[in-house]
């Protein structure tokens, strides 16, 4: 199990009102799962996320990630946390544009004190991992949507994070581009990576192997995908149409 999560709630306070965010939530993840999080806008998903990525916290309950207790870390410790433990993909890629992919990819290691020379190494494998390895030299305005989102994901998987979160990832991309970018999530989760992904699309919630849903701040369903859609599969019928 890297994650587990009992009777989390999270209380927003303005003045005398309080909102509450999420609301009594518990679920684990067990290493190596591939899980899509799902709901309307208000439901508390991106709270989840916020607080499983250690970028806020929880107001009360208990969250454990890869062993430790996290309510237990400082501020700093939390930072280091976020580092080494969590890679982070979002919806507008995030990347630096005056940097090339491979200085972009070795960024998190610069601040995980990783030496130059290691940093280039495992840069350039993250890359080819990713299916970038001809773009590595390029900038990002010379670069698809599709393109930019594979170097984040490339930069996420540098610290051989214990978890990825990935939120809205093919949000700002057509349809085909956000099936290379499943593909890419489904390969790197065959390999024993664990992606927590938040969409909006049923499409791409479709791939995982489990869909967590969230109403008004509760956990409302939890579902196994018995046979998840395969990117791959649904990239060659794209290109079969694009013959026929």
């Amino acid at each position: 199990m890297i994650i587990k999560i009992n009777d989390l709630e999270k209380i927003y306070k303005n003045g005398k009102i309080e909102v509450k965010a999420l609301r009594n939530v518990s679920f684990s993840v067990d290493r190596g799962e591939f899980i899509s999080v799902m709901g309307p806008s208000g439901s508390g998903k991106s709270t989840l996320m916020n607080i499983i990525g250690c970028l806020d916290r929880a107001s009360s309950g208990y969250y454990e990630l890869d062993g430790m207790d996290i309510s237990k870390q400082n501020d700093i410790q939390l930072a280091s946390v976020r580092n080494l433990k969590i890679g982070f993909v979002f919806q507008s890629f995030n990347l630096l544009p005056r940097m090339t992919a491979l200085n972009n990819v070795s960024l998190p290691m610069i601040y995980a004190g990783v030496k130059k020379k290691e940093r280039k190494k495992k840069a350039e494998e993250a890359l080819e991992r990713v299916g970038l390895k001809e773009r590595m030299h390029h900038k990002p305005n010379e670069m698809s949507g599709g393109q930019k989102q594979r170097v984040a994901i490339a930069r996420a998987l540098v610290n051989s994070p214990a978890i990825i979160l990935a939120d809205e990832p093919t949000g700002n991309l057509d349809s085909y581009s956000g099936e290379e970018i499943m593909a890419v999530f489904q390969d790197l989760n065959r390999e024993g990576v664990t992606v927590i992904l938040v969409t909006h699309e049923p499409d791409i919630a479709r791939h995982t192997q489990r869909v967590i849903s969230f109403r008004d701040g509760r956990l409302v369903k939890d579902i196994a995908i018995p046979e998840p859609l395969d990117a791959r599969e649904v990239i060659k019928e794209y290109k079969l149409e694009q013959m026929g």
